[in-house]
């Protein structure tokens, strides 16, 4: 049976493989980022890899330390990383509510883009890696909010830990207008890129959960 890990401690990214039925155990990357791409699309993967690849060398090093203690078994680890991008700027997680009021203010009445990255990596138990990693974009239009708005948004605390300072599953639906492009994706984790990403390289997502 295979082992699936998510690298990352978002609850949206967990109840999404939840939702599709996925089997898998939660160990958060702790690492700092390093950011050396300049793309949007060229740093969610960059970053999304950084954090896979943390988990899987954690959890490889800890089996060799403790052969004793470990099955061999298939092992897959899932990063993500999600950016908001408009006109070039990038947009992460904001650091306080200034902060938070600033992003909402340049993102309404406008539309900006959505990048989600995701590296997987995957090793056999016969000791062969692999690493597929691949970006999705969505596009989203959110109406103008007014600085009442953005104030009482703000003060959900709903922000403070989701890119470009707004959650499109939470209260902010009220002022999206559209989106272009997968749901998921924005909420954190394109599930449906996931399944067909790994289809391509020949591995079924739920057959690998199978003993």
């Amino acid at each position: 049976m295979g082992q699936i890990i998510l690298a990352s401690a978002s609850p949206r990214r967990r109840e999404l493989l939840e939702q599709i039925g996925v089997s898998f155990e939660v160990c958060p990357a702790k690492g700092g980022e390093v950011i050396t791409k300049e793309k949007p699309e060229d740093i969610v993967k960059e970053l999304a890899g950084q954090k896979a690849r943390e988990v899987a060398a954690m959890i490889t090093a800890y089996g060799e330390r403790h052969a004793e203690l470990m099955t061999p078994q298939d092992l897959m680890v899932i990063g993500a990383d999600t950016i908001v991008a408009l006109e070039g700027r990038i947009f992460g997680k904001p650091t306080d509510d200034a902060d938070a009021y600033r992003m909402l203010s340049m993102l309404s009445g406008r539309t900006h883009a959505v990048y989600t990255g995701v590296s997987v990596i995957v090793s056999s138990a016969a000791g062969r890696t692999g690493e597929i990693c691949f970006a999705e974009r969505t596009d989203v239009v959110m109406r103008e909010m007014d600085d009442a708005e953005i104030r009482r948004y703000i003060a959900t605390g709903e922000p403070s830990d989701k890119a470009g300072a707004y959650g499109i599953q939470g209260k902010c639906a009220i002022y999206i207008d559209k989106i272009v492009g997968d749901y998921n994706n924005v909420v954190g984790l394109p599930v449906a890129a996931l399944y067909r990403e790994l289809k391509r390289a020949g591995i079924d997502l739920y057959a690998w959960q199978e003993p």
